[in-house]
């Protein structure tokens, strides 16, 4: 199978938890975008009354095949939250944020009651680090932030939008410094050390709040764990 078919074969397999909850949580990216296509077709799909959303592009196409979408402040807390990963461990700590919604991610995530992480068995790793970490940051901080993270043994880069050549910006207005060549032995320590740094909105270890449920599509089946 190629990488896009096993995307597709484990957002198949997501679809059973969100059968029976009337609002769901979702997240970005390229699985996730395969899950929303397939809500689109589900004999389910009348039965859920709206979503809340963890992008603007993810809100875009949720609405797209007519799901409407709530916010957080109205809803209260989650049955369900279903998003992908870019690494995650057999400890289900997860590396996130290749797609900039990494804060949105992690407080939908952590007002949801299950978190369900769904990848393609080349995101699985032993030690997270491989993928640059993101850390949002208020744009004042940046040079300050990058200055700590070099201290931590990381090399952080300004992510760039390709299309404007000046800074991304994410939906709440932040930068990204993409952190390389980080040690991830202890993903909750780092975590919280990351985020003790005074101007840091977040970074993408989803370690205090990991997945309860990790799918993977692996060959011709989706294991879980």
């Amino acid at each position: 199978m190629t990488q896009d078919e096993l995307k597709k074969q484990v957002a198949q397999a997501a679809l059973q938890y969100l059968k029976n909850v009337p609002i769901i949580g979702m997240g970005t990216g390229s699985t996730v975008t395969h899950l929303i296509n397939l809500l689109a077709d589900c004999d389910f799909k009348n039965d859920i009354e709206g979503a809340v959303s963890s992008s603007g592009k993810t809100t875009e196409h949720l609405r797209s095949i007519g799901i409407p979408v709530l916010e957080l402040n109205q809803t209260g807390d989650l049955e369900v939250y279903v998003d992908g990963a870019d690494e995650v461990t057999p400890h289900k700590k997860m590396l996130k944020g290749g797609g900039g919604a990494l804060t949105r991610e992690k407080i939908i995530a952590g007002a949801s009651k299950k978190f369900v992480c769904i990848v393609d068995e080349t995101k699985c790793v032993d030690i997270l680090g491989k993928f640059p970490l993101p850390v949002e940051v208020l744009p004042l901080s940046r040079s300050f932030v990058a200055r700590q993270l070099v201290k931590m043994g990381g090399q952080p880069e300004l992510r760039m939008n390709k299309e404007t050549g000046a800074s991304y910006i994410t939906d709440n207005g932040c930068e990204i410094l993409d952190v390389y060549n980080l040690n991830i032995v202890d993903p909750v320590e780092m975590e919280k050390a990351i985020n003790n740094i005074p101007g840091v909105i977040t970074n993408g270890l989803f370690a205090l709040r990991d997945a309860d449920v990790v799918l993977v599509g692996k060959g011709s089946e989706v294991i879980s764990y």
